[in-house]
C-alpha cells in the first residue's frame, strides 16, 4: 500500500503527556533527522511547546516551521494545536501560574539585552530557575538512589563528560575524591579513549554525562563499556538519547537553553545530590 492508500489506518495519536513520550521512546531510530530534532526539543521544552507559537518554537528548534507541522502529523494528530493541546494539558494544577509566569518573561534576549550585562545576567538566573523546577517535579528519585547504590558497590569511578558538560565531569571527580572515592576522568588526551576504557576494573563503573547535541566520543566511550561488560550510569537529558537504552541506570536532566548555551545549574544540583548521599553511605561504612 501506498501512503496515499485509503485504506492505510492513521496513527492514533497519545491522549496525554506520558503517552507521547512513550510514543516517541517507540519510534527512536524510526524518525528522520529533522523530525528527531524537534522530537528531542519538545521533550526538553515541555513548557515552552505548550505557551509558545509555532513560529517562536520552530525559531528555538531551528528548524522550519512546516516541519514541527510533520512532525504533528507523524504522530496522528491535525495539526500542531492538537498536538500543544497534550502539552497544556501537561501544565493544568499548579503547575499552570508558573507557566504563566514564563509566558510573560520568557522571552529570549534581543540583541539591545546582549549589550546589557544586567539583562544577559537575568535571562540565565531565569533559565536557571526555570530547569530547577523542571527537575525537582520530574527527577526519578528511585533512578537517584540506585546511582548512589551502584557507585558505593563499585571499587571506582570512571567519568566521561565532554564539551559542554566537561565542567559537570570534571567537578564530579573532583568531588568523589573529596568523598573517599577512587574516581578518574576519561578525558581522551592523545585520543587514548579506548585505552581509558580498557583501563577500568571488572568492579568499576562509568558515569557519562551527555546532552542534546551528544558528544560523539562519550557515546563511543559508554559503547565501549559496555561492551566490556561495565556498569553504566548515564546523566542526560532524554529518553531518546543515544546512551539512554545503553545505561544501567538513567538520570533525566532537561536543562534549560539560552541560545548556544546550556544551563548546567540543574545537572550539577544533580551530581552534588549523588556526591554528598555517597559520601554519607562512605561515612557509615
Amino acid at each position: 500500500m501506498t501512503d496515499s492508500d485509503p485504506t492505510t489506518p492513521s496513527p492514533q495519536p497519545a491522549r496525554d503527556y506520558e503517552g507521547l513520550r512513550a510514543d516517541l521512546v517507540a519510534r527512536a531510530g524510526q524518525l528522520s533527522r529533522r523530525l528527531a530534532q524537534v522530537a528531542r526539543f519538545f521533550l526538553n521544552h515541555p513548557e515552552e511547546v505548550a505557551i509558545n507559537t509555532l513560529v517562536r518554537l520552530a525559531d528555538q528548534a531551528q528548524v522550519p516551521p512546516a516541519t514541527i507541522t510533520r512532525f504533528a502529523k507523524e504522530l496522528g494528530f491535525a495539526g500542531f494545536a492538537d498536538l500543544q493541546a497534550v502539552f497544556r494539558e501537561r501544565l493544568l494544577g499548579p503547575r499552570l501560574p508558573y507557566a504563566a509566569r514564563m509566558q510573560t518573561g520568557a522571552a529570549r534576549p534581543t540583541e539591545a539585552d546582549l549589550d546589557r550585562p544586567d539583562q544577559v545576567f537575568g535571562s540565565f538566573v531565569q533559565a536557571a530557575v526555570q530547569s530547577l523546577v523542571r527537575i525537582d517535579e520530574a527527577l526519578d528519585r528511585a533512578q537517584l538512589s540506585a546511582f548512589v547504590e551502584v557507585l558505593a558497590q563499585s571499587a571506582a569511578v570512571h567519568v566521561a563528560a565532554a564539551r559542554g558538560a566537561f565542567g559537570l565531569g570534571a567537578y564530579s571527580v573532583y568531588g568523589l575524591a573529596n568523598i573517599g572515592k577512587r574516581a578518574h576522568l576519561i578525558d581522551n588526551i592523545g585520543a587514548m579513549r579506548g585505552v581509558q576504557v580498557a583501563a577500568m576494573g571488572p568492579a568499576d563503573v562509568l558515569l557519562a554525562m551527555t546532552f542534546d547535541d551528544y558528544t560523539p566520543e562519550t557515546v563511543e566511550v559508554v559503547r565501549m563499556a559496555v561492551a566490556r561488560g561495565h556498569r553504566v550510569l548515564a546523566i542526560t537529558d532524554n529518553e531518546l538519547s543515544p546512551v539512554a537504552g545503553l545505561a544501567t541506570h538513567v538520570l533525566y536532566v532537561n536543562e534549560a537553553r539560552l541560545g548556544h548555551f546550556r544551563s548546567q545549574v540543574p545537572a550539577m544540583v544533580v551530581c552534588q545530590a549523588i556526591i554528598v548521599s555517597l559520601g554519607r553511605r562512605i561515612g557509615r561504612a
